[in-house]
């Protein structure tokens, strides 16, 4: 007998799901589904999979008491909600993954065991859940009914049963302003971090263009920020026919690296260890948010604005983001205290950074659909970064993006998402997973606000024979009151929010500084590359 948060369980047997009475797949994406069959099919006749699979450091530590952590993602979908294509689907395909047809389970009986995968039967009617419909809350205000039926999933009222896969469908069948339903996923990070659960996705999804195709993702030229190599900016050696110089600085570069990351891990561990933290301002949370319910917003702004102030300022498009943040944050900063003398107020932000070496997301969705092991890893395989954010009034609204880009440049001449990955793991392995979630709270609470930047498909992507209008990820669970994601798919960018709404009960008027802000910074990069291309 084992015990799981107070639950005795008898370890469960493999994954059994009939699908002899599925409903027919839409035509659209029988491909889709027939090829996860047949992979699944592969998995379970040419691999010897263990019963029982530990727990990785980080999956144990998101399920410390004050670091539960889950991700709810919103999609947009394009037709109304085919229930039993929905159910034929996730049956197919993500019902069948290893972290969503297990559950955790600890012997108490060993004192030094750790929890373990243990695969378990899916009860579908568990997972796929048919939002109550409120009609008059519906009639009234459809994009409020979905923005308040997806917050009301963090409150404690709507906990997750650990006796069952950690994962969640929630489908609200009625049209808002931007699609014809919504379905929210509900998932414990424990389960993986968000490009792994991204690449699951395209792994269960087929291009809109070519069913039998998965969906495509930005080339590097376009999305200016897709990782070839480790995660810090560094030049290879150059071969000793190049030169002393070049050789020379190509040993300054390794100098400068190793005196950055030195610099970075010491601010690190002294935010880590509480003896370095942000200044109370009205965005940080107070001691405890982790605790409070959030409430998720979310907007939809143009990605191609984005990549216009890329090109115009010779950056990223992850630059253009941070720095349209801090611009966005300065205008509700100033507006919210009045203060008008301030002239530059730092805070500081959590940013989570992707380890593999690349974004991996065709990579790892291969793996998915194979079974095979070919070097990408899934789970939480993610660092973070504290990132200065300077809140500030400029007459130039460029300035937010040059001073992100500065900053931005500089921590990729850092080691120190890799250090933060790796000592946690190490705390574990040596100390305790409390010792820890300890640090790791220490870090948050020490900070302003998380953030976060995924770069998803480039054309429409087809589920259960749905088109997907829009995707936006967030996630509660944590100490800051204010959290970021950046999500970019198609031509469009999410940012989606989740506040503490006793911290901030003006959210949507937080996404409209962000509209606000992205319209001068563009209007501004215009000007200034008309004005080059007039003087040249």
């Amino acid at each position: 007998m084992d015990r799981l948060g107070g639950i005795r369980l008898r370890k469960p047997p493999l994954l059994s799901i009939d699908n002899t009475a599925q409903a027919p797949a839409p035509a659209g994406d029988e491909t889709a589904m027939s090829e996860a069959k047949k992979a699944a099919e592969e998995e379970e006749e040419e691999l010897e999979l263990e019963l029982e699979e530990p727990v990785s450091p980080a999956g144990r530590l998101f399920r410390e008491p004050n670091f539960s952590c889950y991700i709810v993602c919103t999609f947009g979908l394009a037709k109304p909600v085919d229930l039993p294509a929905v159910r034929a689907g996730i049956e197919a395909t993500l019902a069948r993954h290893p972290r969503f047809c297990s559950i955790q389970v600890l012997d108490e009986q060993d004192k030094s065991a750790k929890p373990k995968w243990v695969r378990t039967k899916v009860n579908m009617d568990d997972h796929i859940i048919v939002a109550p419909t409120d009609t008059s809350a519906v009639d009234a205000d459809p994009d409020k009914a979905v923005e308040d039926y997806a917050s009301s999933l963090s409150t404690p009222s709507m906990p997750m049963d650990h006796s069952r896969p950690l994962w969640e469908l929630h489908l609200l069948p009625f049209p808002t302003s931007e699609a014809a339903a919504t379905a929210a996923l509900r998932v414990h990070h424990s389960l993986g971090d968000g490009v792994s659960l991204l690449s699951l996705l395209i792994a269960c999804t087929r291009s809109a263009a070519d069913p039998a195709a998965m969906p495509a993702l930005p080339s590097s030229s376009s999305s200016g920020q897709k990782r070839r190599g480790p995660v810090y900016a560094l030049a290879p050696r150059p071969p000793l026919a190049a030169g002393a110089g070049a050789v020379l600085k190509w040993v300054v570069s390794w100098l400068v690296l190793a005196w950055h990351t030195v610099v970075d891990v010491v601010i690190f561990a002294l935010t880590a260890a509480s003896l370095l933290g942000d200044a109370r301002t009205v965005l940080k949370g107070e001691e405890g948010a982790e605790f409070r319910p959030r409430r998720f917003v979310n907007r939809t702004l143009s990605l191609g604005d984005v990549k216009d102030v890329k090109n115009a300022m010779g950056c990223t498009v992850n630059d253009v983001l941070v720095g349209l943040s801090s611009a966005a944050l300065s205008r509700y900063y100033f507006r919210r205290t009045g203060d008008s003398e301030a002239k530059n107020v730092k805070v500081r932000t959590a940013l989570m950074v992707n380890l593999r070496p690349t974004p991996g997301l065709h990579e790892l969705a291969k793996m998915m659909e194979s079974s095979k092991k070919n070097g990408v890893k899934w789970g939480n395989q993610f660092g973070y970064m504290i990132l200065p954010f300077h809140l500030a009034k400029h007459d130039d609204p460029l300035e937010y993006v040059r001073k992100a880009t500065k900053v931005t440049r500089r921590k990729k001449s850092s080691m120190e998402s890799i250090f933060t990955y790796w000592s946690a793991d190490m705390v574990v392995k040596i100390s305790s997973i409390k010792a820890a979630a300890s640090l790791c709270y220490g870090m948050f609470k020490n900070t302003t606000l998380s953030f976060s930047n995924l770069v998803g498909p480039s054309e429409q992507i087809v589920f259960c024979g749905n088109p997907i209008v829009y995707i936006a990820p967030t996630s509660y669970g944590h100490p800051h009151a204010l959290t970021m994601h950046w999500l970019s798919y198609m031509n469009i960018l999410k940012l989606a929010l989740a506040v503490d709404e006793t911290q901030f009960p003006d959210a949507h008027e937080i996404l409209d500084d962000f509209t606000e802000s992205l319209r001068l910074i563009r209007e501004a990069a215009s000007r200034q590359r008309d004005k080059a291309q007039d003087c040249s």
